[in-house]
């Protein structure tokens, strides 16, 4: 009966798109195959042969709902566990089995309720669909899971959770709050970049068969870097990395720099562009309810959840997400790489950590699992004892707790350092931006071909007239403030300023959160006021530099950011606080706008950058993904050299702001012309951080 109703819904998938009664048999017969096979692998009247042999006819029958589900993902969608079972469906199945001669029995089905909600917001990228075919039946490997030690459980009757949380707070100065690490065995990572050996280190502990990290170090000390090359290390693949919106982007750039041997792929919305077979699949929070189903089913052997204090409110649907995702990697593979990667200090807070223990597989919702019991038991004490808490704290350290500080490592890095963060603008943002990009280089290519064709003598060039197209951008900055209504590279840079400013302050408040006191440099008055708003709603106390106060004012709100241990971020003016101040309370800096020169960028991260700082500064630099900001940062970048020459006494003159602007709508006219004639460009064709102007 099986056999016959599955061939049915194949060849109507066949026809076309299915119709409900289709869809119903479908999820009918997917539901009795379940039932069936449970029923016949229970059955120890029958002989092994005689199981064996319905168990494969039972696979047949699932390889043909598999096919079927190709031709339409919505069909793929009902073999999910979670999936709700629709009425029609629970009383086709009992038809089915009153015909059959058999006796109807509740089918063991989820109850439908609130999940329907959600359930129908879920998706499955047709990409991910053609992965799930080329390995339908999907083995769970158990090869390497931890046996517990053997013996009665002397802490079985204590409630030990608390106790292991204040283990934290009675023993915090019992030592420092990282594992013992190996040294480290190689400072090359397989891209030919070079580690740092902090980070080395956990690499190297990851060869060695760790697979459990709570990697709490400061920002600014590569935890990307980190994860990804333990996932190598492990050969954790495919990997799963939840991280939040701001950085999404940032990871799949980190990716190709650390492990350019694997692939990554990130999921916008409902996942139309992903790549179903990468190895590194990337998601962010705000989505992860529309992913979890097939996320959970892909068979991954590794997972990541970046700034993981996200999830400590287990009443959370992002919480209750990454934990099922958690649970469900667990179930299928014995020791998968787990890491959870939070700059927040371990002691503050502690039972905030009871989320991400649990995603670690460190305990559940009672009691510690298996290998955190074994080893307190091994302690040889229960909480009744002083010397419990101590043992405890270690015995939570030593399953992967990684914490280190800047001033711990500062041999390790440079003294200042620029870190480029690219993110992915609002759709609409983006749309519009780029838009207004390819008008402004059309009036480019509209000037260099009128300027050509007016030529009257002189050689004529093959190709494209460099000279010609120098001479039309020094045209085009000259009469920038006669241009209106129009886009010029001024108010394209301000717009890209404008669409990033949100995205900007919620990577600062995220580094205020983990990282202490952060400087916020903006260009416009407008960024500083999206950003300061995004900050009054989050709570998060700020004082405001602007060019426009009294000198007490100005005093003032600087005096709140350095004296005051609750003011945590400081929102700068670029122009008006890039010189005289001394703000090296805080080692983490935002600029949130690109300036023009390398000396005014310089300018503003030596306000914390100077006699009085006791930790290596880093600066933020946001960068808008596919737009003109990449280019101007490179252009930025290449004037630092020119100016360090300078300064050592070359004749050689200092590069000035018209020199990034006129640079930027060269590259921009090049890259529209190079276009036009159907050479390799990255302008209308491929956009990307650093490849070119669109």
């Amino acid at each position: 009966m099986l056999a016959r109703a599955v061939r049915e819904v194949e060849a109507a998938a066949q026809r076309g798109p299915v119709r409900p009664s289709v869809r119903t048999k479908f999820q009918a017969v997917a539901l009795l195959v379940r039932e069936e096979r449970a029923r016949v692998r229970r059955d120890e009247t029958r002989s092994e042969a005689y199981r064996a042999e319905q168990l494969k006819r039972l696979d047949g029958v699932a390889t043909i709902l598999a096919k079927a589900a190709v031709r339409d993902a919505a069909l793929l969608a009902l073999l999910a566990e979670d999936t709700v079972v629709s009425d029609a469906a629970r009383s086709l199945t009992r038809d089915m089995l009153r015909d059959a001669g058999i006796e109807s029995a509740p089918i063991d089905v989820p109850p439908a309720g609130p999940a329907d909600v959600v359930s129908e917001r879920r998706v499955v990228p047709q990409s991910v669909v053609s992965r799930q075919l080329a390995n339908p039946f999907l083995a769970p490997d158990f090869a390497s899971t931890r046996q517990s030690t053997a013996g009665p459980r002397r802490l079985a009757s204590w409630e030990l959770l608390d106790p292991l949380f204040s283990s934290f707070e009675r023993a915090g100065r019992a030592g420092a709050a990282c594992m013992a690490l190996p040294g480290p065995s190689s400072l090359r990572a397989p891209g030919g970049r070079e580690l740092m050996p902090h980070q080395a280190q956990l690499v190297a502990a990851a060869a060695a068969g760790h697979r459990t990290f709570l990697l709490a170090d400061e920002p600014g000390l590569g935890k990307t870097a980190q994860a990804l090359l333990a996932a190598q290390a492990a050969a954790a693949y495919p990997l799963l990395v939840v991280v939040p919106n701001v950085v999404k982007t940032n990871w799949a750039r980190e990716v190709g720099l650390w492990t350019p041997n694997r692939s990554a792929t990130v999921i916008h919305g409902n996942g139309d562009t992903i790549d179903g077979f990468a190895d590194i699949v990337i998601v962010n929070y705000e989505v992860l309810d529309r992913h979890v189903g097939w996320l959970g089913d892909l068979g991954f052997r590794g997972m990541v959840v970046d700034e993981a204090h996200f999830i400590k409110n287990k009443n959370s649907q992002r919480s209750q997400h990454v934990l099922e995702l958690s649970e469900r990697i667990r179930s299928r593979i014995g020791r998968p790489l787990l890491m959870a990667l939070t700059g927040t200090p371990l002691i503050n807070d502690i039972e905030d950590f009871k989320a991400i223990w649990q995603f670690l597989g460190w305990i559940d919702d009672k009691k510690p699992l298996t290998e955190l019991m074994d080893s307190l038991e091994e302690t040889g004490l229960t909480p009744a004892d002083s010397g419990f808490y101590p043992a405890a704290r270690k015995s939570v350290i030593d399953l992967g707790i990684v914490r280190r500080r800047k001033v711990d490592v500062a041999a390790d890095i440079p003294a200042r350092r620029i870190a480029d963060l690219p993110v992915e603008l609002d759709e609409k943002a983006s749309r519009s931006i780029r838009e207004a990009e390819r008008d402004l280089a059309r009036r480019l290519v509209s000037r260099y071909e009128s300027a050509l064709a007016a030529r009257t003598s002189g050689s004529m060039v093959e190709g494209i007239d460099h000279a010609l197209v120098r001479r039309v951008a020094t045209w085009e900055r000259k009469d920038t403030t006669s241009t209106k209504g129009e886009e010029n590279v001024f108010s394209m840079m301000r717009r890209i300023g404008q669409a990033k400013a949100g995205l900007a302050a919620d990577y600062a408040a995220q580094l205020a959160r983990s990282a202490g006191k952060v400087v916020f440099f903006a260009k416009h008055v407008d960024v500083m006021d999206a950003a300061e708003e995004t900050f009054a709603k989050r709570g998060i106390r700020f004082s405001s530099i602007r060019g426009d106060q009294t000198s007490s004012s100005r005093q003032k709100q600087i005096d709140a950011f350095v004296n005051d241990p609750d003011v945590a971020i400081a929102v700068c003016s670029l122009t008006a606080a890039g010189v005289g101040l001394n703000l090296q309370v805080a080692s983490n800096i935002v600029l949130a706008e690109l300036s023009w020169t390398y000396a005014e960028q310089t300018q503003a991260i030596d306000r914390s950058h100077r006699i009085g700082q006791t930790e290596p500064v880093i600066a933020w630099r946001i960068i808008a993904a596919g737009t003109m900001d990449g280019r101007i940062a490179e252009l930025i970048d290449s004037k630092a050299g020119l100016a360090a020459r300078a300064l050592d006494g070359s004749d050689e003159e200092i590069s000035s702001s018209a020199d990034v602007q006129h640079e930027a709508l060269v590259t921009l006219l090049t890259d529209a012309l190079t276009a036009r004639a159907g050479l390799s460009s990255s302008y209308e064709t491929e956009p990307g951080l650093g490849t070119g102007l669109a």
